[in-house]
């Protein structure tokens, strides 16, 4: 079976090993086997990573170089992202199981997200000292934007090289120094991200990789004092624990949390187009996506047809190997995952739910943790399949009559992520979309991201932005400079001989 490389933590510019000499075995979630493993990191590689960040920044060669400067290194990163796709996509699906397409559809989006930032680094420049009008003659006023320091990126497993991106990227391109710990089920890609920066010339310092277990190097990272900014992708319960962790030293936090989107598809909508959406949107990434539209809302006069239709065409989808060009669907990551949404099968079977279709392991695969595409119809909104993020290729469907119960179960959840509306009427795609609560809304399609335009959600589902220009603030600190500008005196304590003594 191939293998990926064997790589230490990058730490300070070099791959050194952890103090402790730990390893972590690299599973292929289609073979089950053993390819490879990632160092596993400690407290103590994690204060040696912050350190090396701090003394980066402390250096203020990175942290004061112009945008352009910085995005030249971006630039170089993003070719090199484009010259290794093949190697890299490979590695990624290896690594984690998504099919080989979107693993090099995910490459292209990386070295897109380098180039994005590298753009925006170089408009920095000229937004450096942009004037504030005060209505004051006496007073002139001008904004700095610097970087926060060390950064530390917490990163998840469904997209470990792309969220890795979205968080590196922006923050590279402020100026800020950072120390980024991939999810222990995904790392492979991030190390060969390391490779990359080292190969580029980035100085030392600049980006740090530790790998390891969320309790070992997570923790300490996200607790760390010297941070001063965490950036985290993952589940709801784990960023709790990390949000609070950065509040215990008073520092900011943004948060990529969990999601349960619904999809609302009305009477005037074309089936087959809604359907190929529907699909697109709950098994792209075999659904281990936090916006994932895994709650489907068809409206009464069609779900019949839009249900026949949607069995028919999740049957079609090619699940197998995910090496093969054409496969569609792989695996989950890992055994721990394939048991979690194998019990939410279950529960939604146990509470009384219709199995469209679906619903079992599949059967052909003699290995690996595959899961046919399945689609529960008849789902009430108290079964937990209808309330609970599952992160699987499980889609949960209800039928509703009017456009006001519609809304109603789509908001009536914890989560606010994402949401779409798919109809021919461009009024009630406008209507329905701006009542939708939650902070990403598609109309006639699921799923689509654009480095571009913001990212992220509210309740449950997190707070702050990625991408887009929001992505750049979110690792910016603003500085105002006010200036005396009048050649009078202040005046404000008037001039007067001193008080007689009594």
């Amino acid at each position: 079976m191939e293998r990926v490389p064997e790589r230490q933590l990058f730490i300070g510019g070099a791959f050194v090993p952890p103090v402790g000499g730990a390893r972590l075995p690299v599973i292929c979630p289609f073979t089950e086997q053993a390819i490879g493993s990632i160092p596993a990191a400690t407290a103590k590689d994690v204060e040696a990573a912050v350190e090396a960040a701090a003394s980066a920044v402390a250096a203020r060669q990175w942290t004061t170089s112009t945008g352009a400067h910085r995005a030249r290194y971006l630039r170089a990163v993003a070719d090199k992202v484009k010259e290794r796709k093949s190697q890299l996509a490979r590695l990624e699906t290896l690594d984690m199981g998504k099919p080989i397409a979107e693993s090099e559809w995910d490459m292209d989006d990386v070295a897109g997200c380098f180039e994005y930032y590298a753009g925006l680094a170089e408009q920095l420049d000229g937004r450096q000292g942009e004037a504030v009008d005060l209505g004051s003659d006496d007073f002139s006023c001008r904004l700095r934007r610097e970087p926060l320091g060390v950064v530390a990126a917490i990163t998840p497993w469904n997209y470990p090289l792309l969220m890795v991106s979205w968080k590196v990227a922006p923050a590279l391109a402020a100026g800020n120094c950072v120390v980024v710990k991939p999810s222990e089920l995904a790392s492979v890609t991030t190390l060969e991200l390391a490779a990359i920066a080292a190969e580029v010339g980035l100085p030392a310092g600049v980006l740090n990789v530790v790998t390891g277990l969320g309790p070992d190097a997570g923790a300490p990272l996200a607790g760390h004092p010297k941070v001063a900014k965490v950036a985290f992708t993952g589940s709801t319960a784990t960023g709790r624990r990390v949000y609070a962790a950065a509040a215990g030293n008073l520092r900011p936090a943004s948060m990529e949390l969990g999601g349960k989107s619904a999809l609302l598809v009305f009477e005037d909508a074309d089936i087959e187009k809604a359907v190929e959406w529907a699909c697109f949107g709950v098994f792209w990434t075999c659904g281990q996506i936090c916006s994932s539209t895994s709650r489907l809302l068809v409206h009464e006069r069609i779900a019949e047809r839009f249900f026949q239709q949607l069995k028919k065409r999740a049957e079609s989808i090619k699940i197998g190997n995910p090496l093969e060009p054409d496969c569609r669907l792989g695996p989950v990551v890992s055994e721990g995952q394939f048991r979690k949404v194998m019990g939410y099968i279950e529960a939604g079977r146990a509470e009384g739910a219709t199995v469209l279709t679906g619903g079992r392991r599949l059967q052909r695969q003699a290995q690996g943790f595959f899961i046919e595409p399945t689609v529960f119809v008849d789902v009430e909104p108290h079964m937990r399949i209808w309330k609970e993020e599952i992160f699987g290729p499980v889609l949960s469907a209800h039928a509703f009559s009017t456009e006001e119960e519609a809304l109603q179960l789509a908001n009536s959840t914890e989560f606010g992520l994402g949401a779409g509306v798919i109809s021919a009427d461009p009024e009630r795609c406008r209507r329905v979309s701006e009542a939708l609560e939650c902070g990403i809304c598609w109309v006639n399609c699921s799923q689509p991201c654009f480095v571009q335009a913001p990212w992220g959600g509210i309740r449950n589902s997190g707070f702050g932005r990625e991408l887009g220009t929001f992505g750049l603030e979110n690792f910016l600190s603003v500085k105002q400079i006010t200036t005396y500008t009048s050649h009078e005196k202040w005046g404000w304590f008037p001039e007067r001989s001193p008080s007689p003594r009594l």
